[in-house]
């Protein structure tokens, strides 16, 4: 099995300027497979052009090939129980003749037919990658991908570049037929995504697929997580597997903190007056409950993400605050972001995030404590699987019993400061808020205000990212959940809300919870299709159009250019608006078969309109809501 290891390019040595390396392992990809076609030194091969009948079978103008034997128990069959096994829920693919046996093995397994795994359909393999990306932020673990050869991942490859960014967790399998139609095929499949993804295998046999399957499972699940990817081959889908049987299940490995360390941190957050802990993003809703619960047992105020990104504290725990005093004496962070690892104060103490290349989980001992100071010391581990080692020390600890009644109080005294600043923070947003209230079009504001109500009493998640339209949200509603708002696509590409939010609405569709997607006008002309699976596979997801027909942001940036440049902005709406016709975002999703109304351009018929939509929703139906707004 051939192999790439993940740690052979980093995140930071690609993004900061090897782009010249990965282009040139793209075109050395491509040595033609045919006799005769070997590429000449310093330049790359020309493609062979594809036979009439290569093309006939790729444009469906021939009947399958006759069936000579029965396989009972094809390849695909073994590597569909491989998914199962991994527990995978789902598998999105546009179809393709490259993973036919795997296609036919998901929808007939003998089984468990088109059950765990289900199979999604896609109408564009950029949203298939979306919604992935959005069930893996929901979920805390990967959805499956089938993409079909070299046409198929370059349609995906902006897709997968913003899930490696934003880490998330996702399995792609790539199809391939070699002897099919050349332009398909390359010797190096996996060249194409290389930079932006973290690992990927090309097995020759059927046992070492199915160790790549699951390695790939496990390589994508443990930080940093991210896409990654194994080619299966169509005949290894195709061949009889009598004989074969699953490779023994082999778990994940986390990197830990030593013991020693977790009892240091425990003692610091017993015997602190005033300890602190700064959330950012865990991997898992386990990994929050374990937050949750070392706040509590240590009466340590704490700091969240939770309004900006998935799987952090909840918002409006008592806990969750400035707290009665901001003279912090020991701050533990746990997976913050690089930007945050400035956090100082009397005795930084022991500080525990991500490393600024974003690699696991570092320990930084802070100058004035008992493991001392200077620099102090970094070792790569999980702040999630550490939590455990830290949780058991606090339990352990001596401390613990003899400052129960100090945590009590402090507890008491933080929940208490922490409603009061939550309360006069809300009056403060709304106060601020009510400015162009009754405004047609419809003020970005009360487009997040209207809906709360609708919701507050319900399980909900906002799937798409929201800064576009003010990101109201923030904080005028309440985000409690590992899942409540899943925030942007990592590289702040395009084109990607309606996909992740379809993605997301997969992993709520059995949980009686609604998912919500603040969806942009610009965004959603990219790939509309996601609309018909969303109806297809009945998905609770009410869509809000932020509809100010426009590409808003580079309309802004063309009248300030003009402005600057004295040639007046009378023209800066061509090329960043969409008009002359206007689109009619009702009419796109009623064709896709989702249920719409729109678009709202008064105010006061917001209610009704997300009344009627979140009743649809909790049916099981998506819905569609198009509202005319301000820009901003």
């Amino acid at each position: 099995m051939e192999e790439k290891d993940g740690n052979s390019l980093s995140r930071r040595g690609f993004l900061g300027g090897s782009g010249a390396v990965g282009t040139a392992a793209l075109l050395g990809a491509f040595a033609p497979h045919a006799a005769g076609q070997a590429a000449s030194s310093g330049a790359s091969a020309s493609a062979q052009l594809p036979t009439a009948q290569q093309l006939e079978r790729d444009t469906a103008a021939i009947s399958p090939p006759a069936v000579t034997g029965i396989t009972s128990r094809p390849g695909s069959d073994l590597m569909v129980e491989m998914l199962r096994e991994l527990g995978v829920e789902f598998v999105a693919a546009n179809p393709s003749s490259s993973f036919e046996g795997l296609h036919e093995s998901i929808i007939n397994h003998p089984e468990h037919p088109n059950r765990t795994p289900e199979l999604i359909t896609a109408l564009h393999e950029g949203s298939a990658v979306d919604m992935a990306h959005g069930y893996g932020k929901a979920t805390g673990k990967p959805m499956v991908v089938m993409l079909h050869a070299t046409v198929g991942l370059q349609n995906a490859s902006m897709a997968i570049y913003q899930a490696f960014v934003d880490k998330t967790p996702i399995v792609l399998l790539i199809g391939s037929d070699d002897g099919f139609i050349q332009a398909h095929i390359a010797d190096d499949l996996a060249a194409l995504v290389r930079p932006y993804t973290k690992w990927d295998a090309y097995p020759r046999t059927l046992p070492d697929a199915l160790e790549a399957i699951q390695e790939a499972w496990n390589q994508a699940m443990t930080p940093p997580c991210a896409p990654t990817l194994v080619v299966v081959d169509s005949q290894l889908q195709k061949m009889s597997a009598a004989g074969f049987s699953l490779p023994p299940r082999r778990q994940p490995q986390f990197p830990l903190i030593s013991t020693a360390d977790a009892a240091l941190l425990a003692e610091r957050l017993l015997t602190a007056s005033n300890p602190r802990i700064d959330v950012g993003r865990l991997r898992t809703p386990e990994g929050v409950e374990r937050a949750v619960r070392l706040a509590e047992l240590t009466g340590a105020c704490t700091g969240t993400r939770a309004n900006q990104g998935p799987m952090s504290f909840p918002q409006t725990h008592p806990l969750c605050g400035p707290g009665a005093s901001a003279d912090y004496d020991f701050v533990l962070g746990l997976e913050l972001p690089a930007t945050h690892f400035a956090i100082v104060g009397p005795d930084i103490g022991t500080l525990v995030g991500r490393d600024d290349a974003g690699v696991g989980l570092s320990i930084v001992r802070g100058r004035s404590g008992a493991a001392g100071g200077g620099a102090g010391e970094r070792r790569t581990a999980d702040a999630e699987a550490s939590l455990a080692l830290i949780l058991d020390a606090v339990v352990a600890s001596a401390n613990a019993a003899g400052r129960a009644a100090v945590i009590r109080e402090r507890s008491a005294a933080h929940a208490q400061a922490n409603r009061e600043a939550r309360l006069t923070g809300l009056r403060a947003q709304m106060e601020r808020r009510r400015r162009g209230w009754d405004a047609s079009p419809v003020n970005t504001a009360r487009l997040y205000a209207e809906l709360w109500p609708h919701i507050a009493n319900e399980d909900w998640c906002i799937g798409s990212q929201t800064n576009f339209s003010g990101g109201h949200h923030a904080d005028l509603w309440q985000h409690d959940r590992p899942y409540s708002c899943l925030g942007g696509s990592g590289a702040a590409g395009i084109g990607y809300s309606l996909g992740a939010s379809v993605g997301a609405a997969l992993a709520a569709r059995d949980n009686g919870r609604i998912v919500v997607d603040f969806q942009g006008d610009g965004d959603f002309n990219f790939m509309p299709g996601a609309l018909w699976t969303a109806a297809h596979h009945q998905l609770p997801l009410l869509i809000v159009m932020h509809n100010n027909r426009a590409w808003h942001q580079e309309l802004m940036f063309v009248q300030y250019l003009t402005g600057a440049r004295g040639r007046g902005t009378d023209r800066a709406h061509i090329g960043t608006t969409l008009r002359d016709p206007f689109v009619d975002y009702r009419s796109i999703a009623q064709g896709y078969g989702v249920e719409a109304v729109g678009p709202i351009s008064d105010p006061a018929e917001l209610a009704e309109a997300y009344r009627r939509g979140v009743e649809v929703v909790k049916e099981g139906r998506p819905f569609l809501v198009d509202v005319l707004t301000q820009p901003r």
